[in-house]
């Protein structure tokens, strides 16, 4: 294992744990007569509360799992070191430590990885395989310049409605659970593991009417100016919408403009693993092809289905989004797991962190 570098393998995995417990960006937009956008009367009925008491009654340290892997890495850690940890591990982020003020001082995520290809691929002045061997530190210095955000955490002891406001609010994908006592990480909550606690321990109380509502009703997602990118565009692409639109995930359109894929902020890192990330300029669709993991395919949903049905489907799936298509494939929004958790716990309670 690199140095800096601490692992804790649990035995069980969080699934067995559970079942016992450079062209411009494509965007389309579409009108309010497409959208059908509907009241928000709709989470205001008192039975569309039950999520948000259910979220407000249960503190983080309920949904951490019994077995987990969690990666920390010292910021004095190469970041080619750091990065191929990562893959090696199969994880997406990792908090940083810093040994001079024994305290974590950040999260080392994929977003890093895209900022530096995006920042040095192209550079006249600095050459990508030079910046391999930067310590994590140098990177902070260079790409915060001083603007150093205090890290995100949260208790155990807090809500998870704390927890989903603070990944929201915040517009973060994972947020450390830190004992106060001893300062130790615990966990790494992500939306994807509270919809899962919510969608198996969430059904012993009563479901609320608007899951019976179309999403297009209800007007959960994204609609609006939301990018994809051809299949034939250069990955550089790609990573220069990730990085100017803070994006997380982008539909891949053939010729014709029907969706055919998707490529992910999470398919970047595979770069490093193919140690690729010197060719950038391979399209999108050879990018998909190569990826080791391999994948059923972009998932979808239609505007005509439940609330209900496509949080069962993106919990089932375990994906982070669905592509909302038309009936010819054609791509018509974004339906997200922080819309989804939005609109379950956060609107209910009068709160809207998404736009905040």
């Amino acid at each position: 294992l690199p140095t800096g570098f601490l692992e804790a393998l649990c035995h069980r995995t969080e699934e067995e744990e559970d079942r016992q417990k450079s062209p411009r960006p494509v965007t389309f937009t579409l009108g309010n007569e497409v959208l059908g956008l509907g009241p928000e009367s709709e989470f205001q009925n008192p039975d569309a509360e039950v999520y948000m008491h259910f979220m407000r009654s249960h503190c983080c340290y309920d949904a951490i799992p019994t077995s987990c892997k969690l990666v920390v890495f010292d910021i004095s850690l190469e970041i080619k070191k750091a990065f191929v940890a990562l893959v090696a591990n199969g994880v997406r982020a990792a908090p940083l430590w810093d040994s001079k003020t024994q305290s974590f001082v950040g999260m080392l995520t994929i977003t890093d990885f895209i900022n530096i290809l995006h920042r040095y691929y192209r550079s006249p002045l600095v050459q990508i395989y030079e910046v391999e061997e930067h310590k994590i530190e140098t990177w902070r210095e260079v790409y915060l310049q001083g603007s150093f955000k205090p890290l995100v955490y949260i208790s155990p002891s807090n809500s998870l409605f704390d927890a989903v406001y603070s990944l929201i609010k915040h517009k973060i994908h994972r947020l450390p659970v830190i004992e106060p006592v001893s300062g130790n990480v615990l966990h790494i909550l992500t939306h994807k593991r509270i919809l899962k606690f919510l969608h198996i321990f969430g059904s012993t109380v009563p479901k609320p009417r608007f899951l019976k509502k179309t999403v297009q009703e209800l007007c959960v997602g994204t609609f609006r100016d939301v990018a994809v990118v051809p299949e034939t565009a250069p990955v550089y692409t790609a990573l220069e919408i990730f990085v100017d639109r803070r994006v997380s995930a982008l539909p891949v359109i053939n010729d014709a403009g029907q969706v055919v894929g998707l490529y992910s902020r999470f398919d970047v890192i595979h770069l490093a693993a193919q140690k690729t990330y010197n060719n950038l300029d391979i399209s999108v669709r050879e990018a998909l092809r190569q990826r080791t993991v391999c994948l059923e395919g972009v998932l979808t949903c239609y505007s005509h289905e439940t609330m209900e049905d496509v949080i069962d489907r993106i919990a089932k799936a375990q994906v982070h989004r669905l592509v909302l298509v038309d009936e010819n494939q054609y791509p018509r929004g974004i339906v997200s797991l922080s819309d989804i958790l939005q609109a379950l716990v956060l609107t209910p309670a009068g709160i809207n962190a998404l736009n905040s």
